[in-house]
């Protein structure tokens, strides 16, 4: 069946592949005008990255920063939300092809499908590390993290438990922040069986500092933070190989782990390169300075996947308002008008440790560290988040965790796996669990 029968009309048909920020915010942009909109997704929710690391935690529910993409229509009547991967682009003809065998006929198209990890050829980073980049993802650090623990409860801490981030930007930061926050605060509590000297937060950056783009100021203070919590931090350190029972560095050290987070690197999916769109840097479309392709007047692209002439930082704000300005264009190519330069407003980038700990690099304003940058961070990202419904789920569940963290030990957690005992042994008094 052709995709194109349920928006069929005289208006001009606006494609948007990608339901992230710049997808969304294009959307939203066009709620009044005199368009009809498609927008395709390979998932039927939009997943708020930035607090992704969170779930990985068990500090959050994935449901608190996914947000259902048909419900866009409570409030926005001309679009219309198809679930597909796009396989093919014919820009000639101006169709693209779904996974399925559906075709999407566009007038304008939004390509705003945002990136993945990129493992840099990194033997073994691709097979056995655990990225970060979607729903699946963090519920698998998850799962994987208390899989371990639970397993080291029953049959003692032979080894010791590490788990290895690699990437100093602001997700690795705040995952390590995390995890030995818990480790710290929580184990002592919940995992009484284990010895928490033994259970190691590593964090490698090839970079001798962490958070790269900030000013050196909040380097030296998200550092500080880091090892006060017990982090053991690499810098100026690169992996050289990902083994399924750790990492070898470029000393060829090798560092043992139950998990290696990947927080290093991002690239485009490899079905871009069917797309026939000009690819630049790290396989991203290369746009002019109006956002549209290189070579096409009718096709945009916004937020990360986008290589643009200024280069952009790889964050929610320039996909957001890259998104309102291809909307924008949109509306003046349809009256005559010219298509305008995309002038990126830069607010600022932050990033959190762990409680009341972080750094928020606001442009033209101060460089805040500590209690205010941390407060600062979560009005913000609760702020952005979509839905009612998230923001008081997420607000509740940090609200919890932070404010009442000497005494709530409770964790979001998911399925594990059966534990079998290695040495079967008979529980003795001291031993015998508490119900």
């Amino acid at each position: 069946m052709d995709a194109n029968e349920a928006t069929r009309t005289d208006r001009p048909h606006v494609v948007v592949v990608g339901g992230g920020f710049g997808g969304l915010s294009a959307v939203r942009k066009l709620r009044r005008a005199d368009v009809d909109i498609t927008l395709i997704d390979r998932h039927t929710y939009n997943t708020f990255q930035p607090l992704l690391y969170q779930v990985a935690t068990a500090t959050l529910n994935p449901g608190d920063i996914t947000w259902f993409l048909r419900s866009v229509r409570s409030k926005q009547d001309n679009v219309h939300y198809i679930k597909g991967t796009v396989l093919r682009m014919d820009h000639e003809a101006q169709s693209i092809e779904l996974d399925g065998g559906q075709s999407v006929a566009y007038d304008y198209l939004i390509i705003a499908t945002g990136v993945t990890a990129n493992f840099f050829g990194i033997p073994g980073a691709e097979e056995y590390s655990m990225p970060l980049y979607r729903r699946s993802q963090a519920l698998a650090v998850r799962d994987r993290m208390f899989e371990n623990l639970e397993d080291a409860a029953i049959n003692g801490q032979e080894e010791d438990l590490r788990v290895i981030v690699v990437g100093g930007g602001a997700t690795g930061v705040e995952t390590a922040g995390a995890l030995a926050e818990m480790r710290n605060t929580d184990l002592p509590v919940t995992y009484p069986e284990l010895d928490t000297d033994r259970v190691h937060i590593t964090l490698v950056e090839m970079l001798p500092n962490v958070l790269g783009p900030f000013h050196p100021r909040l380097q030296r203070y998200a550092r500080k933070a880091l090892e006060k919590r017990g982090v053991d931090l690499r810098l100026g350190t690169s992996v050289k190989e990902v083994r399924k029972d750790g990492v070898v560095l470029d000393d060829d050290e090798f560092l043992p782990a139950g998990i290696v987070v990947w927080a290093s690197g991002i690239t485009v999916h490899d079905a871009v390169a069917n797309w026939d769109v000009p690819q630049g840097r790290g396989g991203r479309i290369e746009t002019g300075y109006d956002l549209r392709v290189r070579g096409s007047d009718r096709v945009f692209a916004v937020g990360d996947i986008a290589l643009t002439p200024t280069p952009l930082p790889q964050l929610s704000p320039p996909a957001i308002q890259g998104g309102k300005h291809a909307a924008k264009t949109i509306g003046r190519l349809e009256s005559g008008k010219e298509a305008k330069a995309f002038v990126y407003r830069d607010k600022g980038t932050m990033a959190t440790i762990g409680r009341s700990a972080a750094v928020a690099d606001i442009n033209h304003g101060p460089r805040l560290t500590g209690f205010i940058a941390w407060v600062s961070w979560i009005v913000l990202h609760v702020y952005y988040l979509l839905g009612n419904r998230n923001r008081l789920a997420t607000i509740i569940n940090l609200s919890s965790r932070y404010l009442f963290w000497h005494r709530n030990h409770n964790a979001i957690v998911g399925e594990t796996p059966p534990i079998i005992m290695r040495k079967p042994r008979r529980l003795g008094a001291k031993e015998r669990p508490i119900d």
